[in-house]
């Protein structure tokens, strides 16, 4: 007769075959590099710097994770319970005045090599570049505000898409806000595009800053990493990094003032928009009473590829389920449900769809 397999033993060899494929699974998943907030692919000279420090710390511990745990095998090895009398015992070095003064020295060492890059890097990184663009940065729930400041930046103000120049820095002063522009009851929010820059928390009743910088143009996203309320992960952002050129065309359309609309269901939506309750929260640049900025700029509205704390794609449908219940689509959102109609919705939309 066949000698049965103990139960135990086959349950323990089908947990390690589990733990063996969910190890190949996280090891295959490390090998993906174009992730679109992947940090070990820098795209920036401030991200550049950061990741070398990175490195440097990274090798360090390796070492030292190497040396500690190859001790501690062979001590474990070597000085094993072998079940005689003849067990070897390891030598008590316990008052050997050289062998203390030896590991505390290492380790002090080792921390300087850490702490010296460490802080020469906190401080470049601290410092104001040359002839940077100015961008103010407001963290609002749920959702972005990017002014630029200067006489270049010609108080352009934009929702959630930060546009950029390549191979020049920007100098980004940071806050947190309530609805109203000057009102500091915010909450901490955490500014973070990986691949241009790491993380720097927005704080309520303080400015922080920090400079970023893109190398080549594409578009790179960003989130908030610093949970802010029930709608934390509906808070994105991306910073479009153009050549100077594109760049310097963006900032003289974004001055433009909105066109009015020829169409005529557009024509009432722009009415809607006046009479109703839209206009106390939203600023649009040549309409007189359209200076708010409780929610996002909508001047130039259209030209943007997302909406709604970037996660909805800017398109009539979603335009349409937003206006009908903003809080299904974003839980958590202060777009307040105004209760409209189907007719005023699509008017609505219709007239948001010519903010060019």
């Amino acid at each position: 007769m066949r000698a049965r397999r103990p139960r135990g033993a086959a349950r323990s060899r089908g947990v390690w075959s589990w733990a063996a494929v969910a190890l190949g699974g996280l090891l295959l998943a490390g090998c993906q590099t174009d992730h679109p907030q992947n940090t070990l692919t820098p795209a920036g000279p401030v991200a550049d710097t950061q990741q070398n420090l990175w490195y440097v710390v990274f090798v360090i511990a390796v070492v030292v994770f190497i040396l500690v745990q190859g001790l501690i095998l062979y001590a474990v090895f070597r000085f094993r319970d072998r079940g005689d009398d003849d067990q070897a015992i390891p030598k008590q070095v316990a008052g050997n005045t050289r062998l203390e003064i030896m590991w505390t020295i290492i380790p002090a060492i080792i921390l300087a090599a850490i702490a010296v890059p460490t802080v020469k890097t906190v401080f470049d990184l601290a410092a104001v570049p040359s002839d940077p663009l100015e961008v103010r940065v407001i963290g609002k729930q749920y959702w972005w505000e990017f002014e630029y400041t200067g006489e270049e930046g010609q108080g352009v103000v934009t929702a959630n898409e930060l546009h950029i120049p390549v191979d020049r820095p920007v100098f980004l002063t940071m806050e947190s806000l309530g609805q109203q522009p000057t009102d500091p009851t915010g909450v901490i929010h955490s500014f973070w595009v990986p691949k241009l820059a790491g993380k720097q928390d927005v704080v309520p009743g303080h400015q922080r800053t920090m400079t970023i910088e893109a190398s080549e143009p594409g578009r790179y996203r960003g989130t908030c990493a610093e949970f802010c309320g029930l709608s934390h992960a509906n808070m994105r952002f991306v910073v479009v990094a153009e050549e100077t050129a594109d760049f310097e065309g963006w900032i003289a359309s974004q001055t433009e003032p909105a066109a009015s609309p020829t169409d005529e269901l557009a024509a009432q939506g722009e009415q809607l928009f006046t009479e109703r309750t839209c206009i106390a929260c939203h600023a649009i640049t040549g309409y007189e009473g359209a200076e708010a900025r409780v929610g996002p700029d909508l001047t130039h509205f259209q030209q943007r590829e997302k909406f709604a704390g970037y996660i909805l794609e800017n398109n009539e449908a979603n335009l349409t389920a937003w206006l009908k219940d903003p809080q299904a689509v974003k839980p958590g959102s202060q777009m307040p449900n105004l209760q409209l109609s189907d007719a005023d919705v699509d008017a609505l939309v219709a007239y948001l769809r010519t903010l060019e």
